[in-house]
């Protein structure tokens, strides 16, 4: 295969893709970096269509067919992380582009899931604000102990958030479609049936993948089943919970709160509802966000550079 040219890193918010990866091993090849997210398909093809190979951070700017068959000179599509449903991958493997990914680094998303149920349990960022206002002590928070810990999920990161909820002594269920009494019990986990679920967790944390039968799934009614008491955390995807039905529930107070890393919109638009409802802390997607994992990202993506050029393409994603 012939040598890239020219290489577009998308959505580098941070500006630190340049300083953690070993692009000095690609000296040949331009590269620039965008720290924005275009929305518009129309000035992003006007943005892309100079470059033979782009780095896409995670799902940040997708790439449907009917974009990637407006760039006629993109020959290599890297995405950071095993997978990304933003992309399509048969529309690559038509257009005659290698689609590729990145290895990943540890499981950061855990970290922020228990960020996010901390913070809500214990009020940690009223509390704060309160205390840099001179109040002292405003609340009482809610112990974890004894408490149950909801999974909508129990792949390999529900997995690891039960096992941190097991150590704080909390009882730990699970739903999703394909899981099975005994595959829960293998990591110490009750399955329940999804009404059971909703209505038993006194935390409910979300980690599905965002498909047709996942979009949606926390809605109203599901929303409707949880005790006032109970808080939401979703650090998986933004769209697996009724955005307009947890704000409903949330300024409601039907349920006590919410942590939520992942929205409908990303990056959050400052007019969006989410932003003034009551009981919430909010993260910019950091899930992914680490220094190690984005040094094997990008460590990953000057390797599948490396493998294009030389003719023997690596992490090839067909599906």
């Amino acid at each position: 295969m012939p040598k890239l040219m020219r290489l577009a890193i998308l959505d580098d918010y941070q500006g630190v893709t340049l300083a953690m990866g070993p692009w000095e091993k690609l000296p040949h090849i331009e590269t620039t970096v965008f720290r924005d997210t275009l929305h518009d398909q129309d000035a992003l093809v006007a943005r892309l269509a100079p470059f033979d190979a782009i780095l896409a951070m995670r799902e940040r700017t997708p790439f449907p067919a009917a974009l990637l068959e407006r760039l006629p000179n993109l020959k290599l599509l890297i995405t950071t992380g095993e997978r990304n449903r933003g992309i399509d991958a048969a529309a690559c493997a038509a257009r005659g582009i290698t689609f590729c990914g990145t290895p990943s680094f540890g499981a950061p998303t855990v970290d922020v899931t228990w960020g996010l149920i901390i913070s809500l349990a214990r009020g940690i960022p009223a509390q704060q604000e309160a205390l840099r206002a001179g109040r002292w002590q405003t609340a009482v928070g809610m112990e974890l102990q004894g408490r149950t810990l909801g999974l909508l999920g129990l792949g390999k990161l529900g997995q690891k958030v039960a096992k941190v909820g097991q150590a704080f002594g909390m009882k730990t269920i699970a739903w999703s479609q394909n899981l099975t009494a005994a595959a829960a019990e293998a990591h110490g986990v009750t399955r329940v049936e999804k009404a059971e679920l909703f209505a038993g967790a006194d935390v409910l944390s979300v980690h599905l993948i965002l498909s047709d039968r996942s979009r949606g799934l926390v809605g109203a009614p599901e929303l409707a089943l949880m005790k006032p008491t109970a808080f939401v955390v979703n650090t998986s995807r933004g769209p697996i919970i009724d955005q307009a039905a947890l704000i409903a529930a949330l300024t409601e107070g039907r349920i006590a709160g919410a942590g939520i890393d992942v929205f409908d919109i990303e990056p959050l638009p400052m007019d969006h509802p989410l932003l003034s409802a009551p009981n919430t802390v909010l993260t910019p997607h950091l899930g992914y966000v680490a220094q190690e994992n984005y040094r094997s990202y990008f460590a990953g993506a000057v390797e599948a550079i490396q493998a294009y050029e030389a003719g023997s393409p690596i992490r090839i994603i067909t599906g």
